[in-house]
């Protein structure tokens, strides 16, 4: 038996976010004899020195790495997780000399698919240099943050399209913000949706009720949001609009999924608002489609997006969703999906959500594996991709 196939996927690390539980739900779905995935994240650990770097292995690196969420099941796969300096711009000369090292070393993937954008420019031509036969530059995200971090990574974006052999994006928004309108017009582009195990999001009124009476929720109207706490969610901005919801439904509940940087700030801002007993911090779950069963509302008024697998979670799930209207519509599969502008006040949002909280929930797996979101479909048209290099079928 020929030995699998390997395709090495370059990520900021393997926590528990969008572009990571996309490409897992892609990994389950591989035969794993045919086709395996590899793992190429960055640490602090590895932020040291040339000299000193010299001196130390990659086991070394992985061993001071502190463990994610997605390390143990990437392992129990098959799969290994290597370890780049983390980028910060002033160190640019190390870290190429760290990828240089890293390609020199490792010859066995037929496939390097880059999702962390913003260094793309720099590892993807050094992977091709040292032989890899195709490389992709994959756009997650439709946005940068605010101030140097956000210029930086424009600038280090700029020709991404040029220095690549093929370019995926998550949503035409994303192609165009990380390829830029002319390699969009171009046709340079392949769209490929974030695809979800849409089947274990399918609504199930028993794992609903399961799940509601073991998180004491009888009459409630739940409120759910699945998400890091960071800038680009907008925590502050849900936190007002529930807010006012509360005012409207006293029996209203927010259930909270995901941690972050700002996570404290916000438990901060319920207190300050008087609902802390209303938001429920939940933290990173490894069933999230049993807490989507238990929500009645999903919300997500982000200042950007790619295309949201949390949105095409909670559609599968059947639920209504509220969300800003910089996210594409691309992501609306369903008649579930409310857009809404952020410039607007939170009442306008809340009124809305109270208006619409009475709706009978539905099956929608037909509806969204027809819209292009199961992944089993695409992992299909993906490993013929990752077998002959042609991305005609994606």
């Amino acid at each position: 038996m020929s030995e699998a196939i390997r395709v090495l996927h370059v990520l900021g690390g393997v926590g528990l976010g969008g572009a990571e539980s996309r490409i897992m739900d892609l990994y389950r779905q591989m035969d794993r004899n045919e086709i395996q995935f590899d793992f190429l994240v960055h640490s602090e650990a590895m932020n040291w020195s040339i000299s000193s770097a010299m001196n130390r292995s990659i086991s070394e690196a992985v061993n001071q790495r502190k463990p994610e969420f997605y390390d143990e099941e990437i392992l129990s796969l098959g799969g290994h997780i290597y370890v780049l300096p983390k980028f910060k711009v002033y160190n640019y000369l190390s870290y190429r000399k760290a990828v240089r090292d890293f390609f020199r070393q490792h010859h066995e993937f037929r496939v390097v698919q880059g999702h962390m954008t913003s260094t793309a420019g720099i590892y993807l031509p050094i992977a091709k240099k040292y032989g890899i036969p195709v490389t992709v530059a994959h756009a997650r995200n439709a946005g940068v943050v605010k101030g140097l971090k956000g210029i930086a990574t424009r600038f280090f974006r700029r020709g991404l399209a040029q220095k690549a052999d093929c370019c995926f994006a998550c949503s035409k928004l994303a192609g165009e913000d990380v390829f830029g309108k002319a390699a969009m017009d171009e046709g340079r582009v392949k769209i490929i949706y974030n695809a979800i195990d849409a089947v274990e999001f399918t609504y199930d009124p028993k794992v609903r009720a399961q799940v509601r009476e073991r998180l004491g929720l009888k009459e409630e109207l739940v409120i759910g949001h699945v998400g890091r706490f960071n800038y680009q969610k907008n925590h502050p901005y849900l936190i007002d609009i529930f807010a006012k919801l509360c005012e409207i439904r006293q029996n209203a509940v927010l259930l909270m999924l995901g941690e972050g940087p700002d996570q404290e700030n916000i438990r901060e801002k319920c207190r300050m608002l008087g609902i802390e007993d209303k938001v429920r911090f939940l933290g990173n779950q490894r069933r999230p489609q049993d807490y989507y069963q238990a929500m009645d509302i999903f919300l997500l008024p982000s200042f950007f997006e790619g295309l949201p697998g949390v949105l095409v979670e909670a559609q599968a799930a059947g639920l209504k969703c509220f969300v800003s209207d910089t996210i594409t519509s691309e992501a609306a599969a369903t008649d579930l999906v409310t857009y809404l502008s952020t410039e607007q006040p939170a009442e306008a949002w809340a009124e809305q959500i109270a208006k619409a909280a009475e709706y009978e929930r539905q099956n929608t797996f037909q509806r969204m594996k027809e819209a292009g979101f199961d992944v089993k479909t695409q992992a299909a048209d993906y490993r013929l991709f990752y077998k002959r290099g042609d991305s005609s079928g994606l």
